[in-house]
Formats: C-alpha cells, structure tokens, sequence
C-alpha cells in the first residue's frame, strides 16, 4: 500500500457495465473516507446499455439517453471521481500506477494505486483488408460508435446498406435498418446466420430474415471495401460478387480490449482475455482484478474458459469485484452460455453447447429437435416454436438447448439455463414443476417435450 497516503485509491479502467459496478459497489461499502474512487473513461458516457444501441439505431428507442442506467454526474455525486475522454495508455505493475491521457488536449499523467480493477470492453473486429476504414463503414459497440453510425445514416442519400457477418449484432443491426427503411443485405462467411446456434436452427433465422425482405448471402466472405472519389463506402466485394453500399456495419464479432493488459505481460486465455479466480482477482496478482468483456470466464458445461461477452456477466462481475474490494467476500462460479435475441417478432434463444461445442471438448451426445407451442393450441393466438436440446451419450447429463419460435419462444430458454447450471440430467428435467395454463404453455411445456424425448433417446442408447 502507499503509506503518504491515509486512505486507500481503487483505479478502475473502463466506465460502463463492469468498471462502475465495481465502484459503485465498493462505494456503498467503504466510504470516502477509507477509500478514494478515481475512473477512467476514454468515451463520452457512462453505465449504458450498449445491447441496447440496435434497438436505438432502429427507432424502438427513441432517445439516446434511454440507455444510460447511470450519469457522470450520479457516479460523481457518489464519491466517484469519473474522468471522461481519458484514455488509459500505460499500466506500470511494479510502480502500482496507470498513465492516462486526455483525449482532448493530448495531455499525461500518472496515477497511482492500491487497488485497479481493469474493465475495458471488448473493441469490434475490423478486417483487414483495403477499405476497412473508410468514411460509412461502422462498427457498433458505444454509444459513441451508435452515435456515428446515426449521423451517417442521416447524411446520407442513398439507401442501400451491407451488414457483414449474421451474430447477434449483425442480425439486429439488419433489422434496424429495415425498419430505417434500408434496402439491406448481410454477407456472411457461415452456412447459416446465427452461428451460436447448429446450422440446422440458423437456417430458420435464415427463413425469417429473409421474410422481412433481407438479402441473405452465406458461404461468402469480404474480401474488400471499394470507395468512391469521396472516400466514402461504395460496395462490399466478395471472391465472386460485388454489392452496391451507402454504408457498412460490421458485425463479425469482437474481441477482448486487451492491448494494456497484454503490454504489461498480466496473463491471458485462449480467447485473448484477462484470465481470473473465481474473485475476479487478475491471476497472480493480489491487487488488480478484471470483468466484463475484457475478460474470460468458465464455461460450466465443458469446464473450459470462454470469452462470452454480455452485459449480463459484466455487471455481475463489477458487483463481485467491488463486494471484494469493500471489504465483502463474492465469487463469480461461472456461466452456461445464455443469450437471446430477435428478428422482427422471431426469437432466438440458446444456452449450453452446439454440436460443434462438444465434440471439440470430446464429449458424446445425443440430439433431438422437437416443434411445439408457446400455449395450448386451442388457445388463440398460440405460436409454434422449434426446440433443439442435446443430452450427454449414457448420462444424459444436459449439454444445451437452442430454441427459435414466436411470441413466448425465447424465454423459455432459462429453464434449460437453470438446469444446466444445476447438472441436471434431462430424464430429471422431465419432472420438473413448471407453471401450466392454456394461455401460457401446453400441459408439456416445449423445453420438458424436448427433454422427454432426450431422455428416451439416452435410454434407447446406453
């Protein structure tokens, strides 16, 4: 600890999900007295939904500050010394201090500290390759990012615009600018969008997307981005094909934000991310912790680390950090691998391993797909979803479930999230005690058919 100092500084790097839910925490644990809060953050905002930007982008929100949880401001009149565009560019380990910069001026500074906490996001692939960068073409991760794709699409004349790749990000920013009236096409490199689902559940996002008016090219990868005379985006090239652009979204993933880290040799996973304990403590270092998406956690279905990047597990994180460093005692055990989206009123749900996923750890499965309701189907306006669950070969242990369906569809998928976070097996599941009534589900909820038939399976095979 520094002695010329009579109170401890926590230093956290990053101010949203992760970074201020740790200090936020640590606050209502510790007063200002006992420990000084100084954050850094390179961006304009704070504490902000960034899952929430394609809704923004696409009109369903209408005002950017819908998605901030929590101001500047708030967090100052907390304690918090909160220090916007100011960029972290340097940790210094042995000096226990960080030199910042302000975006700004171009100014520097060292601060010191007792304890960092290291919570810088995750940073949109860009490819490489010619035109990557020109004016229109955007990534989609801050608000700030949302912000300049925003002042694009009101500059600009035409309406033709190319989303490459089919995540999460690249399905719902396709959706957004249909509804932005866009003629939109998404070049894909996979068989199917949605590659966190088997192709066999992607192709029927594939059929949805497409009913929304969406051109879908899949098995087709971006080789270059043409420019007009403007600098300006004017077509997305693939090996064999050509598509005209105003603007390009890039949604082909992201990777942990993990440059200082990396510099200043703290240990890093398979994925690239911040390796922890179950503390959130940075591996072989008492006094520097890391969350969110720069960080990667244990799977606990193949027992192996992962890079799941949700601010579902960013928050939780800052929450566990921040109980540590007040003096509290959390752990964070793990995830299963939960997530849902939409296309139009389509819902996409998975939790758990794809076949993919578990044949890479080694692991024998067997796999069912089933096609229910969301209600009783006499009840009016009872949607039809597909359900997809896979069961460990003999155990029947719960491996993962995908679900895609209407209305009702996707929620669903958190029974399987609780189940395979319990271990359970799927001839247990079938017993479950679900909520019934006609205008929620049928007598069998779709997850418990699926389960019963996996069960069947496993027992057919052992």
């Amino acid at each position: 600890m520094n002695m010329s100092r009579t109170r401890e500084r926590l230093v956290v790097i990053g101010g949203d999900a992760a970074g201020m839910s740790a200090a936020s925490q640590a606050r209502r644990l510790k007063g200002p007295d006992e420990l000084e809060i100084v954050a850094f953050e390179r961006g304009h905002f704070t504490s902000y939904s960034a899952c929430g930007i394609p809704y923004w982008v696409g009109g369903d929100v209408t005002e950017r500050d819908q998605l901030i949880a929590r101001t500047p401001e708030e967090h100052r009149a907390r304690g918090i010394d909160l220090r916007l565009r100011t960029e972290v560019t340097e940790l210094d380990l042995d000096g226990q201090r960080v030199r910042a910069r302000d975006v700004e001026s171009g100014e520097e500074s060292w601060t010191s500290y007792d304890e960092l906490v290291i919570a810088t996001g995750a940073r949109p692939i860009r490819p490489d390759m010619p035109g990557a960068d020109a004016a229109g073409v955007h990534g989609v991760q801050t608000l700030d990012d949302g912000q300049a794709l925003l002042d694009t699409l009101e500059r600009t004349r035409g309406r033709r615009a190319v989303v490459v790749g089919a995540g999460y990000i690249g399905v719902e920013m396709a959706e957004a600018l249909i509804n932005r009236g866009y003629e939109v096409t998404v070049v894909n490199r996979g068989s199917e969008p949605m590659s966190t689902l088997d192709p066999d559940m992607g192709c029927l996002v594939h059929k949805a997307m497409e009913g929304l008016g969406i051109t879908m090219v899949n098995d087709a990868e971006v080789t270059k981005i043409l420019t007009g005379d403007d600098g300006r985006v004017r077509a997305v090239v693939t090996a064999d094909r050509e598509f005209p652009a105003d603007v390009v979204v890039l949604g082909i993933g992201v990777r942990p934000e993990t440059t200082l880290a990396q510099a200043a040799g703290l240990p890093l996973g398979p994925h690239g991310g911040l390796l922890t304990d179950r503390s959130m403590r940075v591996r072989g270092h008492e006094n520097i912790w890391a969350g969110g998406d720069c960080a990667e956690v244990l799977d606990l279905v193949s027992g192996q680390d992962r890079h799941v990047p949700l601010g579902t597990h960013a928050n939780k994180h800052g929450q566990v950090i921040g109980t540590n460093i007040g003096g509290g005692y959390a752990t964070f055990p793990g995830v299963v691998g939960t997530a849902v989206s939409k296309v139009c009123d389509l819902e996409i749900a998975r939790t758990g391993l794809r076949e993919k996923d578990a044949r890479r750890v080694g692991l024998r499965f067997e796999s069912v797909t089933i096609e229910s309701t969301s209600r009783a189907g006499y009840y009016p306006n009872a949607s039809s979803m597909t359900v997809k669950m896979l069961a460990e070969h003999r155990t029947g242990r719960l491996l993962g479930v995908q679900i895609v369906g209407r209305e009702g569809a996707g929620k669903r998928v958190d029974i399987a999230a609780v189940a395979l976070t319990a271990g359970m097996t799927v001839e247990q599941m079938t017993a479950l005690d679900l909520g019934y009534a006609p205008p929620f589900s049928p007598v069998w909820d779709p997850v418990l058919v699926a389960a019963r038939k996996a069960a069947a399976k496993v027992r057919g095979t052992s």
